[in-house]
């Protein structure tokens, strides 16, 4: 985990900038991900999370300062970046296997190769037998799991998620943090991860940032020294989730 991915210069964000409704979102971030690196990032309702996640997707563009993506600038989306929504983002119209697709028609892939890749992640999220089947037929677990299956068909370097199981159930939510740790573990993406949940965080990451709403500042940046997989029973599990939501009650008194 030498290599990195993303390196974020003094990042400033400002929408409406020179107008009377002028709003700083970021401004002076550094943040540093290294290569299959799951990276979760915490905080409160506006700090800037999903904007910064924009920024990594070449989604927006900062105000100020640089991003670097594998040692070059960027300016604009690229396939190797993937992104997973909280709201799935699924074609209704389509079934589950041509939304898997969707991307690799893009690319032009060749159709056998299209079968064999959709194939694969059909297989990979256990909805071989939901191949055929549309979006509104599914369950919002089962929609997520193709969202994620058709971002990781397109073979993306990094994978970017907004929030992907905000939505659901609390059993659900846990069935796909397993899934998902399954997914990164067979495939070795760098993942970068937002939630609002400080369980979430600590049961996912390698790695975790808490950021405020002043100004989308880092104030926690820290290590999850667990082992996968990991215990919510753990005494440590419990210390970390603490110090987490102690840091989140202390942000929240000054805001």
């Amino acid at each position: 985990m030498n290599n990195i991915v993303f390196k974020l210069n003094n990042i400033g964000k400002v929408y409406n900038e020179n107008e009377k409704n002028e709003l700083t979102v970021i401004k002076n971030l550094n943040l540093e991900i290294k290569e299959n690196e799951f990276l979760c990032i915490v905080g409160p309702s506006g700090c800037g999370k999903s904007t910064l996640l924009r920024i990594l997707a070449g989604l927006e563009l900062p105000t100020e300062g640089e991003i670097y993506y594998r040692g070059k600038v960027l300016r604009k989306p690229t396939k190797d970046i993937g992104m997973v929504f909280q709201n799935y983002s699924l074609m209704p119209w389509l079934t589950v296997e041509e939304n898997i697709a969707l991307g690799l028609k893009f690319q032009n892939m060749p159709k056998e190769r299209q079968k064999e890749r959709v194939n694969e992640y059909l297989e990979m999220i256990g909805l071989t037998k939901f191949r055929y089947s549309k979006p509104y037929e599914l369950s919002g677990g089962m929609q997520q799991r193709v969202a994620i299956a058709r971002s990781l068909a397109n073979n993306p370097d990094v994978l970017l998620m907004d929030e992907p199981f905000g939505a659901l159930d609390a059993y659900t939510r846990i069935q796909l943090q397993k899934e998902l740790l399954r997914i990164w573990e067979k495939y070795k993406k760098t993942i970068v991860f937002i939630t609002h949940s400080v369980d979430e965080a600590v049961y996912l990451a390698d790695r975790i940032i808490l950021m405020s709403r002043n100004q989308g500042a880092i104030e926690v940046d820290i290590q999850v020294d667990i082992p996968r997989i990991r215990d919510r029973a753990n005494p440590r599990y419990a210390e970390l989730n603490q110090h987490l939501l102690d840091a989140l009650e202390e942000l929240n008194k000054g805001q």
